[in-house]
């Protein structure tokens, strides 16, 4: 028993299979299991994708090839293999498997989890291997059930996510963890794994054959995830069976599948492409086209936190004075945003896409603040006038400071005749109002007080 008694091998505490390389792919492969299941790999030569994981002398090679006790975080999009390659581990290293999930198991399923693999380690020493998919929705507490067994050693956890760890995982688990990133299958590996669904014993077995419009069309549904691949696959072949089709057409694949996958990958081009896209409509006064791609962020599971930030930097730079509510509004969404969150949170994002795609624009606020930046970077920074410095310290008015000062209120336009800015910049006008909305206005204004600013002539 441990220190603090949290890990004594209790009654309950289950037995592990006592066969070696035992894993979770065992009794999946009957033939009315998934297809995505039965077509799992059973050899890391079976493998589509990730080879830039499997390389010789990678991390994980050395892991596998050495037979090593490891700890490894495998983060990646869905259908990209995490759940198949935590099983080839088990089985390359000839390790039990057993595989938790974060959506039902609470903290006296992994402790007991653990305490069966260290009561397995201790009678036979058969090591575990321990996985736990989607470890991004344990809890703060149940990640810290699993610390004991992998600081001890007595299971070698393999945990998958598709959050980023370094904010979903705590950092006592992320630091003992090699990580390892996964990329989205390309076209060619989803075709790959079509191809052989097609085929092999275990899959579909020739029952039928594929059209290259109907093998096109899947791959690019798919959207780089390979268990959604084969789960279409699955549904149109059986779409052109009940229509005794011997070859799976584009028609047959349409009508399984009625939703296409949005390909969008948070940290990769699709990303940024999409973002891009995004505010360069809305910037157009395109509002259906913003709308399009915040459909597109929302169904691809982007964070509303960061859709919010893209509007609030939006509503200054694209249009900031022709329409001084758009800041006010962006930023009240974002605040709505991160109380409510999806799905609700589609709400205010959608009315401030289109109070924004719809709002004057003028780009005038950062072409000012950066030509001011411009002239500072160049060295335009001289004194400050001495009727501007300060004057409220003794000895500040026998140095002229505050001297000859004209206060603007006192005055009945609300402006005076003055020099505020130092000699280097006097005079430049670093803001060029626009001709649109609010700022038109601000335009008018602003030509007069200019003109009240520079009229200096003795009086």
């Amino acid at each position: 028993m441990t220190s603090d008694g949290l890990f004594d091998l209790p009654d309950s505490a289950p037995e592990l299979p006592r066969q070696p390389g035992s894993g979770s792919l065992a009794g999946n492969e009957h033939a009315s299991a998934p297809l995505a299941v039965r077509m799992r790999p059973r050899s890391l030569d079976e493998l589509v994708g990730q080879q830039h994981l499997l390389e010789p002398g990678s991390p994980l090679r050395q892991v596998i090839d050495g037979d090593k006790p490891l700890t490894i975080l495998l983060w990646g999009p869905p259908g990209t293999g995490k759940t198949t390659l935590a099983s080839l581990i088990s089985r390359h290293t000839n390790r039990r498997f057993v595989e938790v999930s974060a959506v039902s198991a609470g903290v006296k399923e992994v402790r007991d989890v653990i305490a069966g693999a260290r009561r397995a380690l201790a009678g036979s020493g058969v090591e575990t291997v321990l996985f736990v998919d989607e470890v991004h929705r344990f809890s703060k507490a149940q990640q810290d059930a699993l610390l004991p067994g992998v600081e001890n050693r007595w299971v070698s956890l393999v945990a998958a996510t598709t959050e980023n760890p370094h904010f979903s995982v705590i950092s006592p688990l992320l630091s003992r963890s090699l990580l390892l990133t996964l990329q989205s299958l390309t076209d060619d590996d989803i075709g790959v794994l079509v191809d052989r669904a097609v085929t092999d014993e275990r899959g579909l077995a020739g029952a039928v054959t594929l059209s290259d419009e109907a093998r096109d069309h899947l791959v690019r549904l798919a959207g780089g995830d390979g268990r959604r691949a084969l789960t279409y696959l699955e549904a149109a072949a059986g779409a052109a069976q009940a229509r005794d089709h011997a070859e799976v057409t584009v028609e047959d694949a349409a009508l399984a599948v009625d939703k296409a996958a949005v390909r969008y990958d948070r940290q990769g081009d699709q990303h940024y492409d999409v973002t891009s896209a995004f505010i360069k409509s809305i910037r157009g006064s395109d509002v259906d086209a913003a709308l399009h791609y915040l459909a597109r962020m929302i169904e691809a599971g982007e964070d509303p936190r960061f859709i919010a930030r893209r509007l609030m930097i939006h509503a200054s730079e694209d249009i900031g004075m022709a329409d001084p509510t758009a800041l006010p509004l962006a930023t009240a969404t974002a605040q709505a945003v991160a109380m409510i969150g999806f799905p609700e949170a589609r709400i205010p994002l959608a009315q401030a896409v289109i109070h924004l795609a719809a709002a004057p624009k003028s780009n005038s606020v950062i072409t000012a603040i950066d030509a001011a930046l411009s002239d500072v970077r160049a060295g335009k920074v001289g004194p400050v006038p001495p009727a501007l410095r300060d004057a409220h310290y003794a000895g500040a008015k026998k140095l002229g400071h505050g001297h000859d000062y004209r206060y603007p209120h006192a005055d009945p336009r609300g402006v005076v005749e003055q020099q505020y800015a130092p000699d280097d910049v006097d005079g430049t006008e670093y803001y060029t109002p626009g001709p649109h909305g609010f700022e038109a206005r601000v335009a008018e204004r602003l030509q007069a007080v200019r003109a009240v600013l520079r009229d200096r002539r003795p009086r």
